[in-house]
């Protein structure tokens, strides 16, 4: 008896798992027709005339571009050098030092001869302590606060803090932008007359790209399957899921890596909070409810041609470290406002983003663990349990290599940011083993930040950086 109870809940637990995933799969197509559709689109217009305004000061929005720096001796010069060298007319760069324990203060100062300034602070923010400000004499348009260790929202804040102009503009210091990367963000801000107050671009690995001086001279792909399978990630991440949640309002993520912001909405907003590992996600999860709250039509957007280059984890050491860091984030996020999910005061983005965040992004991981485990003791179980088992492992390669697949022919036939025909073979043909081994040591490791959740572990683990600009 207690044999054929098992059965009936072995038999259960297979039908739920596969109409989950059915239901995944079915929401990831629509998303990738609507992401066709926008790209296709865009293909339409005439890129290089469609920006030729934008490099006219009279048309043009000022950015402030705050690049929090802890630890970033290896990247922070030559990322700062492709920042200044950026088409965009009016621009400030504002690096924060952020209690850095190595040499990123001492080869900023050196490198661009900066000298210490007094300046008044306007203190809409809190952040920790500044020990002091620096200009540089080469360049006057290039700042570097120097402070006390709080964090990345706490340096975000302090930069914001010190800003001079209307938009800001978050960047990693280890990142470099492409040539024309301004220009490309902040046309859908300008052209919409203050509606969209929050806009981002795609984010692309610079591991296997030829990089000096913070400028791009060839981008290649790594010989490191890992490094592969993250460019595919990516891809998939940003070309299908972003575009399509952008196409309706419904984005809920601005990567921290390279994302602008209107100041007085992020100011409004309460700035970056410092007691979550995703700043980023819960500013925009916090500016959509305070906009709904206000009964006003503001939108974030993505922008798929904008490109930042950064580096990713080469070790699964640290992979597993960022990866379950980025689902901790995405429950605090998610958490805290939780009021929102199916309030019908907060529209679409209750009914939709919520739930599908909810559902697919923070639980998915769980439901993909439990389908493995089920493929693993259906072979030994066998009969109807083997028939679910390998129902199962064909929707996972829908819901996992299919899909990714779909994001490389995406890449190749819009952006074409990977020029060497090789390089979307390779692509290709990795995204067709990521069911079998990337994805579940991905799904393992966002399932090890739930584990972290439960047990109240705050760890965070650190990122080695190489740098990528020779």
């Amino acid at each position: 008896m207690a044999n054929l109870e098992w059965l009936d809940i072995m038999t259960f637990f297979g039908w739920f798992i596969a109409i989950y995933m059915c239901g995944v799969i079915i929401f990831y197509w629509i998303i990738l027709f609507i992401s066709v559709a926008q790209l296709r689109k865009e293909l339409q217009l005439d890129r290089k005339q469609a920006y030729m305004e934008y490099t006219n000061e009279i048309y043009t929005k000022p950015v402030s571009i705050i690049v929090p720096a802890y630890n970033e001796e290896a990247g922070v010069v030559p990322s700062v050098r492709s920042l200044l060298s950026l088409n965009y007319p009016l621009f400030e760069v504002i690096v924060v030092n952020d209690g850095s324990k190595d040499q990123t203060l001492k080869k900023m100062i050196d490198h661009y001869e900066m000298k210490e300034i007094s300046k008044v602070i306007r203190k809409q923010l809190v952040s920790k302590p500044i020990r002091g400000i620096y200009q540089s004499s080469l360049l006057p348009n290039l700042y570097m606060i120097d402070k006390e260790n709080g964090g990345k929202a706490d340096a975000l804040n302090a930069g914001l803090n010190f800003s001079n102009y209307p938009y800001i503009c978050s960047l990693d210091g280890d990142s470099v932008l492409e040539h024309d990367a301004f220009q490309k963000v902040m046309k859908p801000i300008i052209d919409s007359d203050e509606e969209v107050i929050a806009s981002g671009g795609s984010v692309r690995i610079a591991n296997g790209c030829k990089i000096r001086d913070g400028h791009i001279l060839k981008i290649g792909i790594s010989s490191h399957p890992l490094v592969v399978m993250q460019i595919i990630e990516y891809l998939r991440a940003f070309l299908l899921g972003r575009i399509g949640l952008s196409r309706h309002n419904l984005l809920l993520i601005v990567s921290g890596a390279f994302g602008v912001f209107s100041k007085r909405w992020v100011v409004e907003a309460g700035g970056y909070k410092t007691d979550t590992v995703g700043e980023d996600m819960e500013l925009v999860v916090r500016m959509h409810r305070l906009i709904k709250e206000k009964g006003l039509k503001k939108k974030v957007v993505y922008v798929p041609d904008p490109v930042c280059w950064t580096e990713v984890p080469e070790d699964m050491t640290t992979l597993r470290r960022q990866r379950s860091r980025w689902h901790r984030g995405l429950f605090e996020s998610l958490w805290a406002h939780r009021k929102l999910t199916f309030n019908p005061k907060y529209g679409s983005i209750g009914f939709i983003a919520f739930p599908y965040f909810w559902l697919v992004e923070f639980l998915g991981p769980i439901f993909e663990l439990s389908g493995y485990i089920f493929i693993i003791l259906s072979l030994f179980l066998g009969g109807t349990y083997l028939e679910f088992g390998t129902l199962i492992f064909l929707l996972s390669l829908l819901y996992g290599s299919i899909i990714s697949m779909a994001a490389v022919v995406l890449e190749e036939w819009s952006l074409t940011k990977y020029p060497q025909v090789r390089d979307i073979v390779k692509l290709f043909l990795y995204s067709l083993t990521e069911t079998i081994w990337y994805r579940p040591l991905t799904v393992l490791w966002r399932c090890e930040g739930i584990w972290k959740l439960i047990k109240r572990d705050k760890s965070w683990g650190e990122m080695k950086r190489k740098g990528v600009s020779q």
